[in-house]
This record gives C-alpha cells, sequence and structure tokens, in this order.
C-alpha cells in the first residue's frame, strides 16, 4: 500500500499507475495506445465516481483523519487576509492545541477560532495533535466575548478527535471549561458559524460548536466519540470501530438529516486534500453567505433561534 493511501483506494491507484506507465510506453504516442489509454482513463473516471458514491462511514472516518487534508491553518490562511493571532486565556497559559485571532474574510472582519493538528512529528507533539486543553477552551471564550464587545461575528473550525483527557487537563478543570462555553455561546450576542473540516469529536468539539449556523465538510465526522472509543465501551473490543463507525451516525449525510447541522459543503473528489484550493474556494463562498444572512438579524433574535435550533436536537416519538 502507498504511503497515505486508503484502502478503499487500491484499486484506483493501481489502475492510475497502470494508465501512467502506458503513457511512457513506446507506443503511447501511436493510434493504438492513444486509444487504450483513452479506455482505461473512462475506466478509472467511473471507478473513482462508483467508490466516492459507496463509502462506508469508517472510509469517511479514514478520510476525515487523511494526514494531507487541510487543517485549520491552511484554512485560515487561504480564504482570509490580516490574520493576528491572539495568545492565552490570561489565567494559567496559552494553548497551542486550539489557535485564535482576527481575520478578514471577503471584506468580512471576524473572529476565528480553529483546533489545529499540526503536520510533521514536531509539530503534532507541539499542537497536542489538535487536543485541547481546558485553557484552551478559556481562551476561546475569552476571544468570543471579545468578538461580541467589538460587535465581530465568530468563526468555529472544528478538526479534533477530542478534548484533552490528561490528569493536568481534569485537575485544571476541562468539564467545566468546556461546559461554561456550552453556556456562554447560547447567548452569545454576536453571530456565529462553525465548520467541521475534519474529525468533530465528542466535547472537545462540542466546546466550540454552540453556533447559529454548523457546516460541514461532505467527509468530515461529527461525533458524540470516536468509533475506537464506543467499540471499546459497547463491545470491549477496540477493532470493532468499523460496525461503530455505522451506528454512530458519523457522517454529513446522517446528521443533516437528523437536523443536527445545517449545511454540507461539497468536497472534491477524493477528498479535500486532493484539491485544496477548491474546498478553501467552496468554504470562503459558503461562510460569506451564512454570515452575510446573520449579520441582517438582531442580538435578541439571534439568541432566540440558536436556543430553538439547539432544544429541537434529539427529539423522538414514542
Amino acid at each position: 500500500m502507498a504511503f497515505n493511501e486508503l484502502p478503499f483506494e487500491k484499486p484506483i491507484n493501481e489502475l492510475k499507475k497502470m494508465i501512467n506507465e502506458m503513457r511512457s510506453a513506446a507506443d503511447a504516442e501511436l493510434p493504438s495506445g492513444k486509444a487504450k489509454i483513452a479506455r482505461l482513463e473512462k475506466k478509472l473516471s467511473a471507478l473513482i465516481e462508483s467508490t466516492y458514491k459507496n463509502l462506508s462511514a469508517w472510509d469517511i472516518v479514514m478520510i476525515s483523519r487523511h494526514p494531507q487534508r487541510p487543517y485549520a491553518m491552511d484554512y485560515i490562511n487561504n480564504i482570509g487576509d490580516n490574520f493576528i493571532e491572539l495568545h492565552g486565556d490570561r489565567g494559567f497559559k496559552d494553548d497551542t492545541a486550539l489557535i485564535g485571532g482576527l481575520l478578514e474574510v471577503g471584506g468580512i472582519k471576524l473572529m476565528v477560532i480553529g483546533q489545529e493538528k499540526g503536520r510533521g512529528t514536531d509539530e503534532k507533539i507541539y499542537r497536542n495533535f489538535g487536543m485541547a486543553h481546558p485553557e484552551g477552551y478559556r481562551k476561546a471564550l475569552r476571544l468570543m466575548k471579545m468578538a461580541e464587545k467589538f460587535k465581530l461575528p465568530v468563526l468555529c473550525l472544528i478538526d479534533t478527535s477530542g478534548a484533552y483527557p490528561g490528569l493536568g487537563a481534569e485537575e485544571r478543570g476541562q468539564a467545566e471549561a468546556i461546559a461554561r462555553n456550552l453556556r456562554e455561546m447560547s447567548v452569545l450576542r454576536t453571530p456565529s458559524v462553525s465548520i467541521v473540516i475534519g474529525e468533530g469529536g465528542s466535547g472537545g468539539a462540542l466546546g466550540i460548536g454552540v453556533t447559529d449556523r454548523i457546516l460541514m465538510l461532505q467527509y468530515s465526522t461529527y461525533s458524540v466519540i470516536s468509533p475506537e472509543g464506543c467499540a471499546s465501551i459497547l463491545f470491549r473490543d477496540a477493532s470493532k470501530a468499523e460496525t461503530s463507525a455505522k451506528s454512530l451516525k458519523l457522517t454529513s449525510s446522517d446528521l443533516i438529516h437528523f437536523g443536527i447541522i445545517d449545511r454540507i459543503i461539497e468536497e472534491p473528489i477524493g477528498g479535500a486534500h486532493n484539491n485544496p484550493h477548491e474546498i478553501f474556494a467552496s468554504v470562503k463562498s459558503a461562510l460569506i453567505e451564512e454570515l452575510g444572512a446573520l449579520m441582517k438579524l438582531p442580538p435578541n433574535i439571534l439568541t432566540k433561534k440558536r436556543f430553538n435550533k439547539f432544544r429541537k436536537m434529539g427529539v423522538y416519538n414514542e
């Protein structure tokens, strides 16, 4: 298997390799060679389309975790201008797993907050693999309150397997920090949009996810627990994660059906990492559209609609 190749991509990559070999062959420029290549390219297009139309929940989990997938800083650097990073929770320290600051997107000045996983071993350790400590959530809340004070909309980029579960984080009030964010975000008197760009895991994601509009990239996931965690609890066997992924209903198509999210942003075939510039343009366009509508609403209407939105979640009939 090639580096970073997902299991379901193997037939696609084998066909791509065959086409590349044929292009290097001696008869590649002959009519017969061109005809063979054209037939294989047609077959490749059909295979890609068929594969990505029939992805399982576990396939989508793997795409959402792809190491080449754009991360929060990639979106910040490519959808906006004049980013000014703001640091610290004013209580303990700066949490590098959660970044935030001022950004301008399409002429709209806003506060952006994002979970950053980092690339390469050193940066991943520096970013704690995108798993924020309580001071990260307190920093996020400080920036949201600043945005409210200066009447700036808030953008949250969600991409974490969950909040950091270490002893120190628990001692410093991880649960309380997330719970406070849920409460304060529900009454924040400024427009807010969250976008799940990769993994949306557990309370770690929800801690910056109580917003007026919740958007998801097509191949991202959003769930109360990771498939591995769910399998460990329900089946006492983490290897049954694939079964758990299907049961959790964590894909964008599942969640829009249940009314948990508001909009799906389509990704390029093969995922956002296959054409980052296309997904940056799509995210920017969707964000400007959503904020344009929200910024027309007065604060009391915003908070009322946000409250009603979350109150309706989980309603069922017996």
